[in-house]
Formats: C-alpha cells, sequence, structure tokens
C-alpha cells in the first residue's frame, strides 16, 4: 500500500518540475523577436512568441495618399506572417512538453 503512494509522490514531483519547465520556456517565448515581412520588406512587424505586437516599420516610399489600401494589405500580411512564425516557435517549443503524452485538447 505504502509503496503506491510513494510513486503518486514521485509523480507529482516530476509533474512539478515538468511545469516549472513550461512556465519558463513560456517566459522565454515572450522575450522572443519573431519578425513577419510584405512587399519584399517593404512592412516588417515584429511580434514576440507570445503575439504581441512590438513593432511595425513601414518604409516611407510604399506610403502612397492614393493607394492606402495596398498598405493596408502589407500590414495585414506581415502580421499575419508574423502570427504564424509566433504559433510555429510556440508549437516547437511546447510541443516539447506535451511529445508523449495523450491529453485530449492539447497539440
Amino acid at each position: 500500500m505504502m509503496r503506491g503512494a510513494g510513486n503518486m509522490q514521485n509523480m507529482m514531483k516530476q509533474m512539478q518540475k515538468m511545469q516549472k519547465k513550461m512556465e519558463e520556456a513560456q517566459a522565454n517565448l515572450g522575450e522572443e523577436k519573431i519578425e513577419g515581412t510584405a512587399g519584399g520588406g517593404m512592412v516588417t512587424v515584429i511580434v514576440t512568441g507570445q503575439k504581441e505586437i512590438v513593432e511595425v516599420n513601414i518604409k516611407p516610399e510604399v506610403v502612397d495618399p492614393d493607394d492606402i489600401e495596398m498598405l493596408q494589405d502589407l500590414v495585414l500580411a506581415a502580421t499575419n506572417d508574423a502570427l504564424k512564425k509566433a504559433d510555429q516557435l510556440a508549437n516547437q517549443t511546447m510541443g516539447q512538453f506535451t511529445k508523449g503524452l495523450n491529453l485530449p485538447g492539447m497539440f
């Protein structure tokens, strides 16, 4: 009977260790800077690994008062590019913790 309790305690310690590592990995993602671009680098959007937009850069030559729509499209494309890369990084980083675990709702 006591042996089962020891295993349970051991498992809890392992889970706490894993949770701490996951929290550290999550914090590190917040410090990562991921760049998305559009229009051959005319518009650049930088996000963190936690998908927070921290910077938007627009080259002056792409600013055309008669074609605001194109600029909006470029900003949108660069933002989506950055967010997609942030997702990939997050999946790579956090995926190591869920590998081998069959937890519903986790990827």
